[in-house]
């Protein structure tokens, strides 16, 4: 059996990038999957090739109504939510802050924010009233972690995301609802193409490797399996140790 045998799960954002192999890896775990994605058509092209156990919602996270619809059609289509993945996210464009007219800051922070918060707020409301716990999972990001240039938006809304996760994670216990996030850092992605390469991970990473969605994936299977029964309000990086602090420089 999987690890995630029997338990059904939404993914935000789940047709592309980290989202998508997130949903090909809870499959590959035995579980039924809704995948949440405004794009109707590739949402609707992965969860064909997925199979009866992946269906699609199309859902905007930034709308309050469209999430609490996916989650009803979750527990209509499968009799229940186990897991919420929130992991829809868009980073605005790169300008440094004294020249930032903040045009993509309401879009950023419906989105990377205002959505963890409601997916979570919605998910858990199903799961008590299903009666049988669960797991959410919030996708930050390093930039959250550590300070930098750029993105300012973009590195407010996911530094939210993390408090916001150990805050709800005090609140959910008492109803045997454990919360976690997951920070990935170079990760290889269409949308991260710029600069998840091997060169910025030799500068700025310990572990000389580029990251996968598969690793996202690994990382999402623990916190949402009993594996972790005994795990809340936990931030993890998966970046190569490069929240922890960047390699030495090269001997000659």
């Amino acid at each position: 059996m999987g690890e995630l045998e029997g338990k059904v799960a939404i993914v935000t954002g789940g047709a592309n990038g980290i989202g998508r192999g997130i949903v090909e890896r809870f499959v590959e775990e035995g579980a039924r999957v809704v995948i949440a994605y405004v794009d109707e058509d590739a949402g609707a092209a992965l969860a064909d090739k997925l199979g009866d156990g992946v269906v699609l919602k199309k859902t905007d996270v930034a709308d309050a109504e469209e999430v609490q619809a996916v989650v009803d059609f979750t527990v209509d289509t499968f009799g229940g939510l186990d897991v919420m993945v929130n992991n829809a996210g868009i980073s605005g464009a790169y300008r440094r802050f004294l020249k930032d007219d903040l045009r993509d800051f309401d879009r950023v922070i419906a989105v990377d924010l205002f959505g963890v918060m409601a997916g979570s707020q919605r998910a858990a409301q199903a799961m008590v009233a299903g009666g049988r716990g669960g797991s959410i999972v919030n996708i930050t990001s390093i930039a959250g972690i550590l300070a930098g240039a750029g993105f300012i938006p973009y590195r407010a809304a996911k530094a939210g995301v993390i408090h916001f996760t150990r805050s709800i994670a005090i609140e959910l216990a008492e109803h045997g609802i454990r919360v976690n996030c997951v920070a990935p850092g170079n990760i290889s992605t269409a949308i991260n193409a710029q600069f998840d390469t091997l060169s910025v991970v030799q500068a700025r990473q310990p572990l000389q490797r580029l990251g996968s969605p598969e690793d996202i994936a690994n990382a999402m299977t623990y916190l949402a399996s009993d594996r972790a029964a005994q795990v809340t309000g936990v931030v993890l990086p998966v970046d190569g140790g490069a929240s922890t602090g960047r390699p030495p420089e090269k001997e000659n």
